[in-house]
């Protein structure tokens, strides 16, 4: 396909907020020669009840940052606020493009979004989301996989990406094009998250460079939220500010170099973790009904408890359970959590308050900076029990052990429940068997200063699973 040198072409982005390596905006500019860059602020969107502040603002500033690299290559940002069928089209209209160019997206909405956008205007998705689509990762007889590991050895047998595409040095935009503004940020979201695709490649180069790269050592610490262990690149990869195939390229790269074994194991680690972000895209592409309930017909009709008084508590980080609390306190201050905390915090709402999941997926989204549907989705149903690759539904994650072994010295309670600072090592896990004195000693009476456990677990994993076997037994019986 060679530039066309009268041809106009929109560059519309969606979750490609990058220059590098986006496929999108490479099939523009070889296709015309004069490429419009657009993002559609979709007032559907920013009135969801899932949406997350922290994340729209997080959105906001990396297209701001997005626009800044734009104007050295004598382009910039085209905004419009609206219905996106509606505003692309009319700017299909305005500036006599030929053609609309995009990265496809998997979700429900996109893809009926995208559906009638393709009905109205000419319009061409590309590759970009994930490494390999979702219909490329298939069996034999072309039906999808539903179970992570054979997933991924189907996965890891496709050709793997040796190059990625350079940022053009220029994107000829006309002028005067009219803009909306982008809204003003009201969350202190870059604290914690600087956006913007140099920040994504700066934290990429942390993570894999320099004497000792944490990569090495993942898959020894990457489940310790109390150390600093991870990528945290996942805000990034929501919303392309860095391309998978860019991350998959870097750990492919880095196993060749691998110094040793274990460093290469901490490395495929890694790898394995960027390709369960294919599989649950995999899975809301091919069984688009996991967004609306359990994907296991046996576990669809649970009887929850559903108690609002104890979703508030554990909404609050205000359960009693250190682990629980620190990790709910650590999410809604900054918008993020570690995942070896998601999946404590979500085997406690589901497993030991007996909560419906949609409940705590519908939280997530309403405060991660990285809410992905799909992703999001996966991970709920997994530690619930009712998605495609689950943990077996009698697994409960017990808070105090899972504590004691991924915070061994408290350092991540302490560090977001500051009432708990001074609880001795001992006691850190199981506060309330602080004899009262030495509550009194630590400044932290159970009860005043931090609440005694909502609920006893030995207890209410015996209720779980008797619920969950009623669920079985009625689905087998009703069939």
């Amino acid at each position: 396909m060679e530039n066309q040198p009268h041809k106009i072409a929109l560059w519309w982005i969606r979750r490609d907020l990058r220059l590098t390596d986006n496929q999108a905006l490479s099939a523009a500019l070889e296709y015309a020669s004069v490429v419009i860059p657009v993002f559609i602020l979709d007032a559907a969107l920013f009135t969801s009840s899932t949406v997350s502040a922290k994340r729209r603002d997080f959105m906001v500033e990396g297209l701001r940052r997005l626009d800044e690299t734009l104007r050295v290559r004598a382009s910039y940002l085209v905004v419009r606020k609206g219905n996106p069928v509606q505003e692309i089209c009319k700017l299909v209209a305005e500036t006599k493009a030929s053609m609309v160019f995009a990265e496809e997206d998997y979700s429900p909405y996109a893809r009926q979004r995208d559906t009638k956008v393709a009905e109205m205007v000419p319009f061409r998705l590309m590759p970009g989301l994930t490494v390999h689509h979702p219909r490329a990762v298939v069996k034999n007889d072309g039906r999808p996989y539903t179970v992570f590991t054979p997933f991924s050895k189907a996965w890891k047998s496709l050709p793997p990406p040796f190059k990625m595409l350079p940022a053009p040095q220029r994107i000829a935009t006309p002028m005067g094009i009219p803009s909306d503004e982008l809204p003003a940020e009201n969350t202190d979201i870059h604290v914690h998250y600087p956006a913007g695709e140099a920040e994504a490649n700066q934290r990429l180069a942390n993570f894999i460079r320099g004497p000792h790269p944490r990569v090495h050592d993942y898959h020894l610490r990457r489940d310790r939220p109390d150390l600093n262990a991870t990528s945290s690149l996942s805000p990034y990869l929501r919303f392309g500010m860095l391309s998978p195939r860019h991350a998959v390229i870097a750990a492919i790269k880095i196993m060749q170099l691998a110094p040793s074994a274990a460093s290469r194991q901490g490395v495929e680690s890694w790898l394995n973790e960027l390709i369960w972000r294919e599989f649950f895209q995999a899975i809301l592409y091919h069984f688009p009904q996991v967004h609306e309930g359990s994907f296991r017909k046996d576990l669809q009709n649970i009887r929850w408890e559903n108690d609002p008084a104890m979703f508030q508590a554990w909404c609050a980080g205000g359960t009693g359970y250190p682990i629980v609390d620190a990790a709910m306190r650590q999410l809604v201050q900054t918008g993020w959590m570690h995942n070896r905390a998601r999946m404590i915090v979500a085997s406690f709402l589901t497993k030991d308050l007996l909560i419906d999941w949609q409940w705590g997926e519908k939280w997530f989204m309403q405060h991660l900076v990285d809410g992905d549907v799909a992703a999001n989705n996966g991970g709920w149903q997994w530690a619930a029990g009712t998605g495609t690759d689950a943990a077996p539904y009698f697994r409960v994650f017990n808070p105090i052990l899972q504590g004691q072994k991924f915070d061994p010295h408290g350092t991540y309670i302490r560090t977001w429940l500051p009432e708990l600072r001074e609880v001795p090592e001992k006691f850190i896990h199981t506060p309330w068997e602080m004899p009262l004195a030495e509550q009194h000693r630590h400044g932290v009476v159970i009860g005043t200063h931090y609440p005694a456990p909502i609920i006893d677990h030995t207890w209410a994993r015996e209720r779980t699973l008797e619920a969950y076997a009623l669920a079985q037994k009625e689905a087998t019986e009703n069939k």
